[in-house]
């Protein structure tokens, strides 16, 4: 069961049937609301008494031609919108995020009673990601400050404000019982940030051999269901 509707004009669809449990899902870069991993999820999690909630973030599925960007800044307060809603609905909420996804909801829900967070892939120093992109591109923090957005060969912008956010906004409270799938061929978030993240913040963490980053191969897929399987 699918209810397609809006919160606060972003477009979003609620899985399953009526329950107490809701997990807010929030996809990753270049995804939508009904990407596979979020199908994936919601079968596993409507079958053991869970409600989904999933959306588009700014710039992605519904919303590509809006001019809002998929910035921190606005993600982070959709985010808080999203959690407003579900907590006026919902009895118990608990929370999936896929890469950027996770990032955005490390900020925006650092202060939330959440019940377990699943994290595919996820993003948790932006800092990290941000400066080795500025690295790769030979883009120096003068001249970001300058210029205040510069474009990158692989299509993402650097923003002077989004690096300022990111610096001064630090990953240094979560207190959420949580699991993360990580693949060990991952070249956006180097193991050695998640090995810090799970440690200082004592997560669960699974790696998958020959996983990537993006999970999009039968198998690694099927990896990610069994985990959810297994941990739902």
């Amino acid at each position: 069961m699918q209810k397609q509707t809006k919160i606060n004009n972003i477009p979003t669809i609620i899985w399953g049937q009526p329950s107490k449990n809701l997990i807010i899902a929030v996809h990753g870069n270049m995804s939508n609301k009904a990407d596979i991993p979020i199908q994936i999820l919601s079968k596993i999690a409507t079958n053991h008494d869970y409600q989904v909630l999933s959306f588009d973030l700014p710039q992605h599925g519904d919303r590509k031609n809006e001019p809002t960007l998929c910035k921190v800044q606005p993600c982070v307060e959709e985010l808080k919108t999203i959690m407003e809603y579900a907590k006026s609905r919902w009895e118990n909420i608990s929370l999936f995020g896929n890469s950027i996804g996770a990032y955005f909801s490390l900020l925006a829900y650092r202060d939330e009673n959440l019940q377990h967070a699943w994290f595919l892939s996820p993003v948790v120093d932006m800092n990290r990601l941000i400066s080795n992109m500025m690295m790769w591109f030979d883009v120096s923090e003068e001249k970001l400050k300058e210029d205040k957005e510069v474009s990158t060969p692989i299509g993402q912008t650097l923003y002077w404000d989004y690096y300022c956010y990111v610096k001064e906004h630090p990953i240094d409270k979560w207190n959420v019982k949580t699991d993360i799938l990580y693949g060990e061929k991952d070249d956006t978030c180097e193991f050695d940030t998640i090995k810090d993240f799970v440690g200082r913040f004592d997560c669960n963490l699974e790696v998958v051999a020959d996983g990537e980053h993006y999970f999009h191969t039968q198998d690694q897929l099927k990896v990610f269901e069994e985990w959810l399987e297994k941990l739902m």
